[in-house]
């Protein structure tokens, strides 16, 4: 016999992952404005409005915490281009485009805490370097899918794909810094975007 959940023990697990979200949400925010170094279980616990011994029945230590945030980050990342390229339609133009708008999207408007705590070099201790490495191939390799796929039918023309994306991931990281106030922005991340797929075509 299959064991069912009770409404009242299903309440609990929501509430628990509300919270836990609450608290990664919190040290995603505080790891974009002060780096590693500046994040502590103690101010992650006042921001969240709960006791510093609550947060331990989460997070075991402030590794795991910061660990958990990252994580949490790449994939709302990964999954928003994903869901984006895979709208666009089977053309390696149109999927890079989307790829590069969406990305303009979460670094400026949605979610710009993103790029202060993928920036590179970023002080991060040592324990982080490989997994920061990995979450970056991860969504690196996102769009060099879609750039290869373009190579292999000659929809894309790049010499150096390594190159090329070195160049892609510096317009978009320093988008933020000059992209126009919110008047202009559509139109900036439209003209932002068609420079960038320069780096991929001969048009």
């Amino acid at each position: 016999m299959t064991d069912v959940a009770s409404p009242a023990s299903s309440r609990v697990a929501r509430r628990r992952d509300r919270r836990k979200q609450q608290i990664v949400g919190s040290a995603v925010r505080l790891l974009a404005e002060h780096g590693y170094q500046g994040v502590s279980v103690e101010a992650v616990a006042e921001e969240c409005d709960i006791a510093k011994a609550t947060l331990y029945h989460y997070f075991s230590s402030k590794d795991e915490l910061v660990g958990e945030a990252l994580e949490s980050v790449t994939l709302d990342v990964l999954r928003r281009l994903s869901a984006r390229s895979e709208a666009a339609g089977p053309g390696a133009v149109d999927r890079l485009r989307a790829l590069i708008d969406e990305q303009i999207l979460i670094l400026v408007e949605d979610t710009p805490e993103v790029a202060p705590i993928f920036a590179w070099p970023a002080g991060w201790p040592e324990q982080f370097a490989e997994p920061l490495k990995t979450m970056r191939r991860r969504h690196n390799a996102l769009f060099r899918a879609v750039i290869e796929d373009g190579l292999a039918d000659g929809e894309l023309d790049c010499a150096d794909v390594d190159v090329a994306l070195h160049c892609l991931h510096g317009i978009l990281n320093q988008t933020a810094v000059w992209l126009p106030g919110d008047a202009d922005r559509a139109a900036g991340r439209a003209a932002t975007t068609a420079c960038a797929l320069r780096l991929f075509t001969s048009m």
